[in-house]
């Protein structure tokens, strides 16, 4: 398959006439060919306009056409070979084995959602009989199910080129939900987005659905996801991203004549709290293994483990010398973009300039070109209590060491905590009484509670959550990993003594989907 350069409009391949963009190969440090046209206002305005013709009939579609849809999507991928993981790594830097890995979690994440639609419990069917003879007032028959919100907007991300971009969970699980959907490919993966956005198109051609199902744009600066967000086609938006590129989408939104919900994934710093009995009990493993998590793929996760919280003591400075010279030992390697280098080289340099903070190690130069050096810093839970900036995310393999005096200033900064995606415990059976104190305000502030483990990575399941209180997302009720992300997408519709002629599948007396439903308060497949 041929890397054109072109915008996907439906079943239309368009080259936007906007100006041109190439993508960026960060380890050459150079553009990559070829030249990629930059689409407009009405280049979004056309997509989706499609999306919303699409939609009725596209949420009407049979539910095992819309998981076929799901399941082609990723046969579609897989038969890209080599060439995607080829045009992934340079546009990215990141080892084809991990490319692979993110391929086989994209498939899966498709297969999964497919498995989701047949299933049918998203449909959230329940019928409650009529009650004629009910008095003083009789009741009506009632039913409801959900269905698509419609049109759904994606933004690709930086740092997932495939499992969180055009093929990614957003646009899987509003697929699945029965929305169609527009993305905007992110500009540092251009080649790789229209190769993915090419196998979705074509599944989406072979089934016989509308064109308007997917569409692909691209284009630089803010405007045309400005555009995209702000189109009254669109009724949700999916993101992974920045905090500041989440807020501005979240103002757009909000300010249009229909505001409609954004789900932007942002910031996040996942505390780990490493509890006294399990740092005295294998300081040194534990602090190996936060230096492998924390320097992994660069830094570059959403769950990349920003802050370390600990109380004072021999344990600790043991902890942080070792995970001091682990982080030495680790090359500096490339990072995604040049711009998430400089960014990332700024924040370092701005914490290491921050008064009551010591940068305690950093990792071993390289000749790598748009480089990331791991970095490690320390202060104490007064300084961190006294300055709020040290809770921003350094997107990076960067992390701070916050010193406890003892148990209740380390609560006081659990408290102070912002909203996170992930924290976790460190913890031995001598430490349970702190840690049962410490779960109630986790719960409060974390997506995700990990017990002896580490962050970095996140499995794609029905269980899953990947989301968590503001900044860490913009609704805390969400997830955009696992099976519960279809759910952003849904609504319900209740459904008043409607004829049985006229009532969806999922609600009709003779239940043809052969679903789960809640009858008359009891849960039955009938």
């Amino acid at each position: 398959m041929r890397i054109a350069g072109e915008m996907l409009l439906g079943a239309s391949s368009v080259r936007g006439m906007q100006g041109s963009m190439r993508a960026f190969d960060p380890a050459r440090n150079a553009e990559i060919e070829p030249s990629f046209g930059m689409g407009g206002v009405a280049d979004v305005a056309r997509a989706c306009d499609l999306a919303a013709a699409a939609a009725d009939a596209y949420r009407a579609a049979p539910i095992e056409t819309r998981a076929r849809l799901l399941e082609a999507i990723a046969e579609n991928i897989a038969a890209l070979g080599e060439m995607l993981i080829e045009r992934a790594h340079a546009e990215s830097a990141l080892p084809k084995a991990r490319l692979e890995g993110e391929r086989a979690r994209t498939m899966g994440q498709l297969k999964l959602f497919a498995q989701l639609v047949r299933d049918g419990r998203w449909c959230g069917a329940v019928l409650d009989s009529a009650m004629p003879e009910r008095v003083p007032a009789p009741r009506p028959d009632l039913r409801a199910q959900r269905i698509a919100l419609g049109p759904v907007a994606v933004f690709g991300a930086s740092n997932f080129p495939l499992a969180f971009s055009v093929a990614g969970g957003d646009t899987a699980s509003a697929l699945a939900a029965g929305s169609p959907v527009v993305v905007k490919a992110h500009p540092a993966h251009l080649g790789t987005s229209e190769l993915v956005g090419r196998a979705i198109q074509k599944a989406v051609a072979d089934l016989g659905l509308p064109e308007g199902v997917f569409s692909l744009v691209i284009g630089a600066g803010n405007a045309i996801g400005e555009a995209l967000v702000a189109h009254p086609a669109i009724k949700a938006v999916g993101f992974t991203g920045s905090r500041q590129g989440g807020l501005a989408l979240m103002r757009v939104a909000a300010s249009r004549r229909e505001p409609i919900p954004v789900y932007a994934e942002m910031s996040s710093v996942n505390p780990m709290f490493v509890l006294p009995a399990a740092l005295a009990a294998r300081t040194d493993a534990l602090a190996r293994g936060f230096a492998d998590s924390l320097t992994l793929g660069v830094g570059q996760f959403c769950t990349n483990p920003g802050l370390v919280v600990a109380i004072e003591g021999a344990a600790l400075e043991e902890f942080v010398a070792t995970a001091a010279r682990a982080l030495q030992e680790k090359s500096a390697q490339t990072m995604l973009t040049a711009g998430i280098a400089t960014a990332y080289r700024s924040g370092i340099d701005a914490r290491a300039n921050t008064a009551g903070v010591t940068r305690v190690a950093e990792g071993a130069a390289s000749d790598a070109q748009c480089a990331g050096r791991g970095a490690l810093f320390r202060t104490t839970a007064a300084e961190f209590l006294a300055n709020a900036q040290l809770q921003d995310e350094i997107f990076g393999p960067a992390s701070l060491v916050v010193q406890c005096r003892d148990t209740e200033e380390l609560l006081r900064v659990a408290e102070h905590l912002e909203g996170q995606l992930t924290a976790t415990l460190h913890i031995d059976e001598a430490d349970y009484a702190l840690a049962a104190r410490l779960l109630p305000t986790l719960e409060r502030k974390a997506g995700r509670i990990l017990a002896n483990g580490f962050p970095t990575g996140v499995e794609v399941t029905h269980a899953m959550v990947h989301g968590g209180p503001f900044p860490a997302t913009s609704d805390a009720r969400t997830t955009s990993v696992g099976a519960m992300a279809i759910e952003r997408f849904l609504r319900p519709v209740c459904y008043q003594d409607l004829p049985q002629a006229l009532m969806p599948a999922a609600l009709r007396d003779e239940n043809p989907l052969g679903l789960w439903r809640l009858r008359d308060g009891e849960l039955a497949r009938r």
